[in-house]
């Protein structure tokens, strides 16, 4: 397995890190998977075997379930995997259960650390940006628990551009832990983090930690022009296709065209050929990828260790482009000083 550094740091992660997302199931979740302790001991064993260290989950997921199935499928093995975990969405009732208010953050970390069974996270990361609390207040809450040892690396996740550039300067302003990461929606049907994140990220450091490559599951091979929905799948559950990014159907048929045809070429499948897309593009640092069972996560395991061909790349892109919003048209226009990111 490939390592990468992770931004501006000297800590290095693989290119491939297992999302618990699907771990623990409950309300909001069962569709996601429902994974428990005994399953999850085996998606590390084989992600350890790979080569894949790193894994990814937040308190929220099935509220608090899936950090304790994560720490017990590690259990005995700390030293051996880089866990990552997140908060700021609500995890309880009470008018302070949510945000990134340094009230929640420490509470939250020290209710992760004890769901996970570790005394340190090796990457912790705001779930989303909170608008009702200052940035110095988080980053220095933060800074708090990164030295107080509980937290090795910071990061972010769901920033908008101005809201990483803002944090990126208050860090440097007062010497406070700096984001070296940030979780962020990327696939070929959404392809937006380009536009600004991307050009920032290579500009400042910032590693992409890459969430729903599949976006959402509708570049897994399974969903078609003319054919019902799989049994199983996500975007059968409507709370989730609220929240899942959005993507035309035409468009996302169109991407699914081009993944078959270079799926065909070099004998991958459709997902596998789009999580490989992913993770080639610039500043990725580590791309997440789900399993509900083995078989899943050996197939996400193997988009690893090949790359595409400069004409299999141009074909996909070519597929995914979609119009760009302002600025980000006007800017296109002139390639000469706005040249795409290529490292």
């Amino acid at each position: 397995m490939e390592f990468r550094k992770l931004g501006r740091s000297g800590f290095k992660v693989p290119a491939l890190c297992l999302g618990t997302a699907t771990f623990g199931g409950g309300r909001g979740f069962t569709e996601w998977g429902n994974v428990g302790v005994p399953e999850a001991t085996r998606l590390v064993d084989l992600c350890l075997e790979a080569g894949v260290t790193m894994f990814d989950s937040a308190d929220m997921y099935s509220a608090g379930a899936a950090e304790e199935i994560l720490g017990g499928a590690v259990k005995g093995r700390r030293e051996q995997v880089i866990i990552s975990t997140k908060a700021t969405f609500r995890l309880g009732d009470g008018p302070n259960d949510v945000g990134s208010s340094r009230h929640h953050l420490i509470k939250a970390c020290e209710g992760s650390l004890r769901r996970l069974g570790t005394d340190y996270i090796d990457l912790y990361q705001l779930h989303g940006f909170d608008a009702m609390t200052p940035v110095e207040e988080a980053l220095q809450a933060l800074d708090d628990l990164v030295r107080a040892g509980k937290v090795r690396y910071i990061g972010c996740s769901n920033f908008s551009g101005w809201h990483l550039m803002k944090s990126l300067a208050v860090s440097e302003k007062y010497g406070l832990a700096r984001y070296v990461a940030h979780q962020a929606y990327y696939s070929l049907i959404g392809r937006e983090y380009e536009w600004e994140l991307m050009p920032l990220a290579l500009d400042q450091g910032v590693g992409a930690v890459v969430w729903s490559p599949l976006g959402m599951g509708r570049l897994g091979g399974k969903v078609r022009r003319s054919q019902p929905l799989p049994k199983v799948s996500r975007l059968n559950d409507p709370d989730t296709v609220k929240i899942a990014p959005p993507a035309e159907e035409e468009f996302v048929y169109r991407v699914v065209d081009a993944l078959d045809d270079v799926a065909k070429e070099t004998g991958k499948s459709v997902a596998q050929v789009a999580i490989n897309w992913v993770l080639r593009r610039p500043s990725v640092a580590t791309v997440i990828v789900g399993a509900r069972d083995e078989a899943q996560l050996k197939q996400n395991l193997a988009a690893a260790g090949w790359a595409l061909t400069p004409a299999q790349v141009a074909k996909l892109d070519a597929a995914s482009a979609k119009e760009r919003i302002y600025p980000y048209w006007h800017q296109a226009q002139f390639p000469e000083r706005n040249p795409f990111p290529t490292s």
